[in-house]
C-alpha cells in the first residue's frame, strides 16, 4: 500500500506505488588497527559510498492508490524505464519527498505555500543503477514487485597540477577537477541533467547549505518543491 505524503522519484519518473520501506545504508571506510604499545586505534577515512535498496510494486491496472504524473502507464513502460537507466551508463538523481498528509496542500491568504506546510526531511541524491529483480507472484495477480538497488555517484576527474619557477625556486598549483561548471556570480544557471539545488549551490557558492538562496529566489519557476527541478531550466543565481 502507498504511503501518502511520500514520493520516489527516480530520474524523472514517479514510482505509481510508494515503497513501504527504503535502506539507505550509509558506509565508511574506517578501519581500526592495532599499534603497537598503543592498542586499538581507529584510522578515519572518506566516507564510502551510500547503498539504496527498496521494493516497488508495479501494478498493470490504475488502483486508486496509485499515483501518476500524467497518465496511467502499464507496467511495461516501468521495466524499459528501470532498463534504460540501468543501460544508459549515466548517474541520475535518486529523490524522496516526505511532508505530512494533513499538510501537503497547505497555502496561507495569499495562495503561497504556507512555511509551516509539512514539509519533512527528503533524500536526493545522485546515483546509479546497480540491478534490479523483477518478481511475479501468483497472488498479486497480474501485478509485478521490482527490488532495486541503487549505489551513490560520486563526480570524479582529472586534476591538473601547474609548476613555475622562479629563479631557484619552483611553485606548485593544483586545479579543481575539471567538472564543468557555471562560474559564480554568473546572474543565471541552466539546469543539466542530474543536478540538485544543493550541488548547483555547492559549485556556484562553494557551500551546498546555500542552495535557500537559489530556492528563494526561483520559486515561481521550481514551485512548492525545492527537490523537482528539470534539465532547461533557467534559474536566477543571486550574488552573496
Amino acid at each position: 500500500m502507498a504511503f501518502n505524503g511520500y514520493d520516489f522519484y527516480l530520474d524523472r519518473c514517479l514510482l505509481p506505488v510508494t515503497p513501504s520501506k527504503l535502506e539507505l545504508h550509509i558506509n565508511n571506510a574506517n578501519k581500526t588497527v592495532h599499534l603497537m604499545n598503543e592498542g586499538e586505534v581507529n584510522i578515519l577515512k572518506m566516507a564510502d559510498l551510500t547503498d539504496i535498496e527498496f521494493e516497488c510494486d508495479i501494478p498493470q491496472v490504475k488502483y486508486p492508490y496509485a499515483a501518476y504524473k500524467n497518465e496511467f502507464q502499464k507496467a511495461e513502460y516501468f521495466l524499459q524505464y528501470f532498463e534504460d537507466l540501468k543501460t544508459g551508463r549515466k548517474p541520475f538523481q535518486f529523490i524522496v519527498c516526505r511532508r505530512f498528509p494533513n499538510k501537503a496542500n497547505s497555502y496561507n491568504d495569499n495562495g503561497q505555500r504556507a512555511a509551516d506546510d509539512g514539509q519533512l526531511f527528503s533524500t536526493n541524491i545522485k546515483v546509479s543503477l546497480e540491478d534490479y529483480k523483477i518478481i511475479e507472484d501468483a497472488k498479486n495477480g497480474f501485478d509485478l514487485t521490482v527490488k532495486v538497488k541503487l549505489k551513490q555517484w560520486r563526480d570524479y576527474g582529472t586534476k591538473i597540477v601547474n609548476v613555475t619557477f622562479a629563479g631557484d625556486k619552483s611553485q606548485a598549483s593544483v586545479e579543481p577537477n575539471r567538472q564543468g561548471s557555471a562560474s559564480a556570480g554568473a546572474g543565471s544557471y541552466t539546469v543539466k541533467k542530474g543536478d540538485c539545488l544543493w550541488n548547483i549551490a555547492k559549485k556556484l557558492y562553494g557551500n551546498g547549505s546555500k542552495y535557500t538562496i537559489i530556492y528563494d529566489a526561483n520559486k515561481d519557476t521550481i514551485g512548492g518543491n525545492p527537490n523537482l527541478i528539470y534539465p532547461g531550466q533557467v534559474l536566477t543565481i543571486p550574488s552573496v
